[in-house]
């Protein structure tokens, strides 16, 4: 599901989470177990701890930057399989297409705990507002009703007293925050580990030729919506895609994930660049299209200059694939003036 296109919720639910499959919630006091191949293990996820007795062996994941993340970390084994919309994208030349093969597609729709019953589902991998939501009654507290237990995409961990804003550090740390705690419950923490230290040196790599902040191009994340956009603040991929790549996010200021704004906002920022974001029943050329045409943006740079770049949704959520985005998004940036 997209990430933002359902109301969030109330944070009491997350004090339920990450129960089933052998995992309970544990005295704040508690301490992790200890090293690699022991078990029962204590993590901590969206502020919640839980201990795992045992590697969950039947996992559901929900969209493909989640599925991904299990890929990545070779889980596949462990898995009873995913769920994804058609809408983000082929799925025939992608990278882990070796294990897209292996691994079940469950279904095309959005994900239910029926879905999770059926494939015997020990643990559901989702995020909050995609996959997980009140409004579908798929939440860690359902699924811990019927035994099956939860892990909540960090990037998505919501916060404030009514939970409508999501985020609880940034885009990047969440990533290896992630590729490090499933290390733990699956007892892979060297393989997630060499993953980590190989994105950061990545990335290093990358942010160290960018400009110097007064002339470094300012970056517009346009995910969809014609009354008002949505895109990404603070806490969602585009912010550290964008920032490491060399380009300045102009949503920076805004402390949440993905959520809407005002045209008018975008047109006082004016960016250099607009990224879309390319998923959904609305093509990418007929977002471009949209936006060229849109007239209170006519005197924008980005639209003047017709500088529009288009990511895959997959590069711009948290996924594996955000190291090697920020490389494609800077060779482009390299290319543009700011102002």
């Amino acid at each position: 599901m997209t990430p933002a296109h359902r109301p969030a919720a109330l944070l009491t639910v997350l004090a339920l989470a990450l129960t089933g499959c052998g995992a309970q919630i544990t005295p704040e006091g508690e301490k992790a177990a200890g090293g690699s191949g022991h078990y029962p293990v204590t993590i901590e996820n969206c502020g919640v701890r839980a201990t795992y007795d045992k590697a969950p062996q039947r996992v559901v994941t929900n969209d493909v930057g989640i599925t991904e993340l299990m890929f990545a970390l070779g889980l596949e084994k462990h898995m009873a399989g995913y769920v994804m919309p058609d809408d983000k994208g082929d799925l025939g030349s992608v990278p882990y297409k070796d294990a897209y093969d292996k691994v079940p597609r469950l279904s095309k729709k959005a994900i239910t705990k029926e879905m999770a019953l059926d494939a015997k589902a020990d643990l559901v991998f989702a995020g909050w507002n995609y996959g997980f939501g009140e409004d579908n009654d798929l939440t860690p507290a359902s699924l811990k009703k019927l035994g099956i237990g939860s892990y909540v995409l960090t990037e998505s961990c919501r916060k404030g007293p009514d939970g409508s804003a999501r985020g609880v550090m940034p885009p990047l740390k969440a990533l290896y925050t992630d590729l490090r705690t499933l290390g733990k419950i699956f007892d892979v923490r060297e393989r997630a580990e060499a993953l980590v230290k190989r994105y950061e040196k990545q990335v290093a790599q990358v942010h160290a030729k960018i400009p110097a902040p007064g002339d470094r191009p300012s970056v517009f994340l346009y995910d969809d919506g014609r009354d008002k956009p949505l895109t990404s603040g603070f806490y969602a991929g585009p912010h550290d895609i964008i920032t490491k790549a060399g380009g300045d996010h102009v949503m920076k200021d805004l402390k949440d994930s993905w959520t809407t704004v005002g045209w008018e906002t975008v047109v006082a920022r004016d960016p250099d660049v607009i990224v879309i974001n390319d998923y959904g029943d609305t093509t990418a050329e007929r977002k471009k299209e949209f936006l060229l045409s849109y007239a209170p943006l006519a005197n924008v740079s980005a639209i003047k200059h017709r500088r529009i770049y288009v990511m895959d949704y997959a590069e711009l959520v948290e996924s594996p694939r955000n190291p090697a985005a920020i490389s494609a998004l800077a060779h482009y940036l390299r290319g543009v003036r700011h102002g």
